[in-house]
């Protein structure tokens, strides 16, 4: 850094600690009365002991979802908000095209009671739904793992199967290809169906649309936001029967309102309201 950068640092940090001042007095002069605003320290992206987690560059990470340490997720795939990946005490592997809904947590073991090393691998085309657990465990490509699920150290869920919503699949479990397990603790039900097989493949496909609709949402600036806000308001269709339903009274200027021996039909709706 030259003589002139130095002195254009310098007066930026005069500057800055001048508002820090600023606001430090303000605070004060309001006492009880005022709201301090926290800097929001969320990382989406975060690198913990020296690793930095490898996401392909069309991956979709919602802006409340973390991704820390020891991950490698694969093209296509995409992890939505509120979701957590923790890849401290070991590595998570993620595939192509899979999904890890919203408010998922995926972590790792460093090992376990057995001694055994135990790194979290999601294969491609997986669905993970909302809410699920997925501890130390391994699940095969084109899998599905239902809403609120929890799958515990060891586990292998092979390709082609499904753990039914809400299930707890214990320590060590395998789920045989093309099998559905539900409970608590999780067991074999039945026989994966042709077409719900089909069914795991679809929603892979729909989630990886889905999340470039997201990615384009979350991209776009605070200007382009406001002005599609200011179209949306100037050309929304106006309708009452919705209006009302939400509650929303609408006021009409004068020039608007129809004589009632025009339309009176609408002037009995509009009194029987």
């Amino acid at each position: 850094m030259g003589t002139l950068g130095r002195a254009i640092f310098t007066v930026g940090k005069w500057i800055r600690g001048t508002g820090q001042a600023m606001d430090r007095l303000g605070s004060t002069l309001q006492g009880g009365r005022r709201v301090e605003e926290q800097l929001s320290r969320h990382r989406t992206i975060m690198e913990i002991y020296g690793k930095e987690p490898k996401v392909h560059r069309d991956v979709f990470v919602a802006p409340s979802a973390a991704v820390i340490g020891d991950v490698e997720i694969g093209h296509g795939s995409s992890i939505w908000y509120g979701s957590i990946l923790r890849g401290d005490v070991n590595s998570i592997h993620i595939g192509s095209g899979t999904n890890i809904q919203d408010n998922s947590l995926v972590h790792v073991s460093k090992s376990n009671i057995s001694g055994k090393v135990l790194p979290t691998i999601i294969g491609s085309n997986v669905t993970v739904g909302h809410s699920a657990v997925l501890h130390a465990c391994t699940i095969e490509d084109e899998a599905f793992v239902g809403m609120g699920a929890t799958l515990l150290d060891g586990v292998v869920v092979e390709k082609h199967s499904m753990v039914g919503a809400g299930s707890l699949v214990k320590q060590n479990t395998r789920i045989p290809s093309g099998e559905v397990w539900v409970g608590n603790p999780a067991k074999f039900l039945r026989k994966l169906t042709e077409e719900e097989i089909a069914f795991i493949a679809q929603s892979a496909t729909n989630y990886i649309n889905l999340a470039q609709v997201h990615a384009a949402e979350n991209a776009k600036s605070f200007d382009e936001i406001e002005l599609e806000k200011m179209l949306r308001k100037k050309y929304a269709h106006k309708d009452e029967e919705y209006d009302s339903m939400l509650g929303v009274v609408r006021e009409i200027p004068p020039e608007l309102i129809l004589p009632d021996n025009i339309l009176p039909h609408s002037a009995q709706k509009a009194v029987a309201r």
